[in-house]
Parts: C-alpha cells; structure tokens; sequence
C-alpha cells in the first residue's frame, strides 16, 4: 500500500494551518522540543500560553510564515512550518525568496505511517507552486536518521 493510501485510510488529513489551530499547535511544539533531552526551564502553562500567541500572530495571512497540519478526527498529530526569507534582488530572472523548514513534528504514535512523508511533500509543491528559490530543511539528529532512507526518493524524482 503506498504512503499516500495508508495515511488516508488511517483517516489523516492534510491541511493549512490556521489561527485557531495555535493552542494546538503550542502543545506539538512543546512535545517536540521537551522530548529533546536538555532541562525545561519554562513551566508547560505559560511556555504554551506564550508559544500559541506567538503562533496565532504569525499564521494570519501576509506572514512570512506558513504551517501545514496532519489531522486526525479533528486532532492535530503533526505539524511543519515554513519560513519565506527574502533574498537581496537579483537580476537574473529566479525566485527571490528561500523556504526554512522548522517545528517538523509527528505524535510518536502516528510516526512510520508516511504522515511526515505527506506533509513534506505538502510543503515541497507549495514552494515549488511558489516564488522559492531552495528549500532549507535544518533537521534533529533523529529527523535526520529517518530522512536519510527517504532523500533519494524525495529529491531524485
């Protein structure tokens, strides 16, 4: 079965991130970088308090920022944002803009379902759709183990 029909029969849905998903998406973030080894300084309520206006402020529209969601029965169980950053003007006729990828997060329990693989891809046809020049992906240890077994398939079509 490909990752495409798994992640769909397990009733995960893809979609743009909005305003209302930041308390949500505070509560990834906050898995994300706590499950990370190191001590947590910030106390949970106002790390997500704090982190979800911070979010709600950067996903309206216009930001330079954008998010992509994997929803389950209404349920956020990942996440991927993106950052346009600008480029100094060029004369030549090419985007003038680069794609950061950050906050690349699947609840563990979701993760091996090709979830990751879908929202990637998500954010790669948005650039590609897009006035992006390069995508940068700055990746954990841990991201980096699991993307390596799937950067051939992803950057070679």
């Amino acid at each position: 079965m490909s990752e495409m029909n798994l992640t769909a029969s397990i009733g995960v849905n893809i979609r743009s991130a909005n305003d209302s998903d930041a308390p949500a998406l505070a509560k990834l973030r906050y898995a994300l970088r706590s499950s990370m080894g190191g001590a947590v300084t910030e106390p949970e309520d106002e790390f997500l308090q704090r982190c979800a206006e911070w979010m709600k402020e950067h996903l309206k529209a216009g930001s330079l920022w954008q998010c992509w969601v994997a929803e389950r029965d209404e349920d956020l169980i990942g996440c991927l944002w993106l950052q346009m950053v600008e480029k100094i003007p060029n004369p030549r006729s090419e985007p003038e803009h680069h794609a950061y990828i950050t906050n690349f997060f699947i609840q563990e329990f979701a993760r091996g379902k090709g979830i990751g693989s879908r929202l990637l891809s998500t954010a790669i046809a948005w650039c590609e759709a897009g006035d992006v020049h390069a995508v940068i992906l700055w990746p954990t240890l841990l991201f980096t183990i699991s993307l390596r077994s799937k950067a051939a398939l992803l950057f070679t079509e």
